[in-house]
């Protein structure tokens, strides 16, 4: 397991070690003393599977404030996704500033997002799955959202957005969140 530093404060590109023989693969995909290491969040709450149909899919951009604010780790398991990380910080040296990084189940990569980020992600192919494993609980108290094209951040995403909820396409811009 490789640990890569992004311009983002707290967001790491990780990349998987896989093993592989006649029989398929292994890959670890989570190391509690690498990250300990490197002073990161390592408990997991959750760990969730998000489906998505669609090609243009979006979710996002999501995130928890405290006390349930949340780290989360994000790998592709099937398909392809653009995945979104904004940092929305005040304090932060790159406070609205965003990265976009391609995560496939062949590239070996997954991002770990520290807390106090928004997170997001467009899907690529029809079929796409992600793995999500997560520090906290969801609580819909502490939920928040930021619109996927909130003009402050001008994110951009590689496709037409096909699939979008409600909620996710409806969030104000993020001065008056």
């Amino acid at each position: 397991m490789k640990i890569i530093e992004t311009k983002l404060s707290g967001v790491f590109i990780i990349e998987l070690d896989s093993f592989g023989d006649e029989r398929g693969f292994y890959k670890r995909l989570w190391g509690v003393k690498e990250l300990s290491e490197l002073g990161l969040q390592n408990d997991l709450d959750n760990v969730g599977l998000s489906y998505n149909k669609k090609s243009g899919t979006i979710r996002g951009m999501h995130y928890q404030v405290e006390p349930f604010a949340e780290t989360k780790f994000v790998q592709c398991l099937r398909g392809k996704i653009c995945d979104v990380v904004l940092d929305i910080r005040r304090d932060s040296k790159t406070y609205g500033e965003w990265i976009a990084e391609e995560l496939t189940p062949e590239n070996n990569r997954a991002l770990y997002i520290s807390e106090g980020l928004a997170h997001g992600f467009q899907t690529l192919e029809d079929d796409s799955e992600l793995l999500y494993c997560i520090s906290e609980q969801y609580n819909i108290g502490s939920a928040r959202g930021i619109r996927w094209n909130d003009p402050q951040f001008g994110i951009e995403f590689p496709l037409a957005v096909s699939v979008i909820n409600e909620r996710d396409a409806n969030y104000g811009d993020f001065a008056v969140n």
